[in-house]
């Protein structure tokens, strides 16, 4: 299986070398909701040299107390595609709607529900947080 994604102008693809979808997490933060626009940020966590890009790609670093986001994002329409920070080096967040296959992703997670749109209902049975997961209960669901 090619697990392909890019940019909405297509000026900017990637591949990821994995064997199949990963799973996302759905983010309710406030940051989430204003940078994408929307309810929530839906992402993946990927090995970073599992990301193969090209095209134009432009560069955001946002520096937020000891952390460092290193954004990546085209340099035609600016779809923002995926993000490396200090705190996980080697972990790409990858921006879940990019993917060519997005309509075929599962939510297995929901984080920052305190902050969640009021009319939206997490499915029973799936794994939530008021914020931020704890690190030993998230990555085993997103990085199996």
């Amino acid at each position: 299986m090619s697990i392909e994604g890019g940019c909405r102008c297509s000026a900017v693809r990637y591949t990821l070398s994995i064997d199949h979808l990963p799973p996302t997490y759905a983010c309710h933060c406030l940051d989430c909701q204003t940078w994408s626009g929307s309810t929530f940020s839906q992402q993946a966590l990927l090995p970073e040299e599992a990301v193969h890009i090209s095209g134009p790609v432009v560069f955001y670093d946002r520096t937020t107390g000891d952390r460092t986001s290193h954004q990546r994002m085209c340099g035609i329409c600016h779809t923002r595609l995926y993000n490396t920070n200090t705190r996980r080096p080697g972990i790409a967040v990858m921006r879940a709607g990019t993917l060519d296959d997005s309509d075929r992703l599962d939510v297995v997670a929901h984080i920052w529900v305190k902050r969640k749109q009021p009319w939206l209902i997490v499915p029973e049975g799936v794994p939530s947080w008021p914020e931020s997961a704890p690190p030993e209960d998230f990555l085993p669901l997103l990085m199996g």
